[in-house]
């Protein structure tokens, strides 16, 4: 036989126990939805994905701490992805990294690209998917953004100013009229402006370039290639290396060389390590590109189309020479 409560205070229980459950369920779907106007962590702030080259170069890493900087005091503006590469020339992980940001719904990206070729096309795509996209650091190619119908601000520095003020400057402090250069990856458009621009400050000063070749950015490579080109050509007085990586290999085949002191060095990019081959006397100068702030130009760049809806333009951004007498200033 069944027995049924009929006793009014257990009738209360569960008419009040039923209240509370409704109310429960409402603040789970409403009030506390990500994204709601109730919930306390929800934002609808501008995320902006930094894609760098190599972060195994010394330049790049300053480039991400200078970002993450900058994010941590515009914190209430934007949030930040920081992404890099591991090799300067792996063209399909960087071109894998837009398409990833893009899939994860990212407001903006910034990039300094590894090929001033190869990224445009992942690169329409992005600003197709509504991404604003800011190119840094290396410019990208203007006949292949004019056959992609594409249109994509750069803000950075001028590569070939920057290197003629270097190749400058070792003209009149030169021990000889004999050089040699180290270039970055040819198919870069800034690897392509720094050697114009050494070659036009020795061209002005009546120096002879025994011999150019390409050690891709890569300390290890630029090693090889310039103790190379010390061997066969002995009577070379000075070396230009297109940034400050290559610049250390060249250091290195120097000593090995047993010519320390007789081989004249100058970069680009202004490391730390090469900081202090200046103080040593190893290198003669460098450029600085301001690393530090060069991707906060960029996001600042990108947080304004973002804010204008229109699109951007280039900006040009500061390169400085530096050398012993400036370089703690």
């Amino acid at each position: 036989m069944k027995r049924y409560c009929n006793h009014p205070a257990a009738y209360a229980l569960i008419f009040f126990s039923a209240v509370l459950l409704i109310g429960c369920s409402k603040g789970t779907d409403q009030g506390n939805a990500p994204g709601s106007p109730q919930d306390p962590d929800a934002t609808d702030k501008p995320r902006v994905a930094l894609i760098m080259k190599s972060l195994a170069n010394e330049f790049f890493a300053t480039m991400a701490e200078g970002a993450k900087e900058h994010e941590r005091e515009h914190a209430d503006q934007y949030s930040l992805v920081v992404n890099g590469i591991k090799d300067e020339r792996d063209l399909s992980r960087q071109v894998a990294l837009v398409e990833e940001m893009v899939a994860s719904g990212v407001s903006a990206i910034v990039i300094a690209p590894a090929d001033s070729k190869a990224l445009v096309p992942a690169l329409r795509r992005a600003q197709k998917a509504g991404v604003v996209v800011i190119n840094i650091d290396n410019r990208l190619d203007a006949e292949i953004l004019e056959q992609e119908s594409v249109s994509i601000p750069f803000v950075g520095p001028d590569n070939l100013a920057g290197a003629k003020k270097v190749g400058d400057y070792l003209a009149k402090n030169r021990t000889g009229d004999k050089v040699l250069i180290l270039e970055g990856i040819r198919t870069s458009f800034n690897a392509q402006q720094r050697l114009k621009g050494f070659q036009a400050a020795m061209e002005e000063a009546g120096m002879e370039i025994l011999d150019s070749q390409s050690a891709e950015w890569e300390m290890s490579k630029a090693n090889t290639i310039a103790s190379s080109m010390l061997s066969e050509h002995p009577e070379a007085t000075a070396i230009l290396a297109a940034n400050d990586s290559m610049a250390l290999g060249a250091i290195a085949a120097v000593k090995n060389a047993g010519r320390t002191g007789e081989v004249q060095i100058v970069g680009f990019d202004n490391i730390t390590a090469i900081q202090q081959a200046i103080r040593e006397g190893k290198v003669l100068a460098t450029a600085d590109q301001h690393g530090d702030q060069l991707a906060v130009y960029g996001i600042e760049a990108a947080l304004q189309q973002i804010a204008d809806q229109e699109k951007g333009e280039d900006q040009e951004t500061p390169v400085d020479l530096i050398h012993k007498e400036n370089l703690d200033q």
